[in-house]
């Protein structure tokens, strides 16, 4: 898979990203699997993490300014 910014290689890995739910409340995302571009660090998620992503978002308590959840396919 090609960046769609640079046009660099992309690579599978597993990192923690952050997701702002609400104006005050940011979920992270801890062994979220991406394809991150090795030259800019652009990064997809593949359609079905990305759906699992949106499944775990809806259930965020918005009351929370933070909150840390293990991601799990």
């Amino acid at each position: 898979m090609k960046c769609r910014v640079c046009g660099a290689a992309m690579r599978s890995l597993i990192t923690d990203l952050p997701f702002k739910v609400s104006e005050t409340t940011i979920v992270v995302l801890k062994g979220l699997p991406v394809n991150q571009c090795d030259r800019c660090s652009e990064y997809v998620l593949d359609d079905p993490v990305m759906k699992r992503v949106e499944e775990i978002l809806d259930r965020v308590d918005v009351a929370a300014e933070l909150e840390i959840i293990r991601f799990a396919a």
